[in-house]
């Protein structure tokens, strides 16, 4: 049976033995121990597998919550097809989040378009008023923003 150091994984997985430490926290990791009072942390293969669930969970988007609830399910010997009627529950809650988040980030990139059309149409009008004052075509006037 293959083991891993925390190091390995977190080489392989371009994550810190930080993270790795905080997912065991949350009950998603359950390395073994081994040495002088137990401080070597060893993995197998099953909590390699945990972990790359974990951070495809993660990649996704959801909360460890959900992912601990789906790497639990994924692991036990229920129907498969109540463990993907449960997926596609946490995905569809999911992508209505996603889609709230789009729709709020569309409104102020719209917002943002409409300030910045606003800003060069004042400093445009500005910067034709200061041409036609230096030409003589305005009277010359004492704005600050000019």
């Amino acid at each position: 049976m293959s083991t891993y150091t925390i190091t390995e994984l977190s080489r392989e997985f371009d994550i810190t033995p930080r993270a790795i430490r905080f997912y065991e926290d949350q009950g998603l990791l359950s390395p073994t121990r081994e040495g002088a009072s137990g401080r070597i942390r060893v993995y197998t293969a099953r909590e390699r597998t945990r972990l790359k669930l974990t951070l495809r969970g993660k990649r996704l988007g959801l909360t460890l919550s959900e992912i601990k609830s789906l790497v639990v399910m994924y692991e036990s010997p229920k129907d498969s097809a109540a463990q993907m009627k449960h997926f596609l529950t946490v995905l569809a809650r999911h992508r209505e989040t996603l889609e709230m988040q789009r729709e709020d980030i569309d409104v102020t990139l719209a917002e943002i378009t409409a300030h910045e059309l606003q800003c060069r149409k004042v400093l445009e009008g500005r910067s034709i008023k200061k041409a036609a004052r230096k030409s003589g075509q305005l009277p010359a006037q004492t704005d600050p923003l000019d």
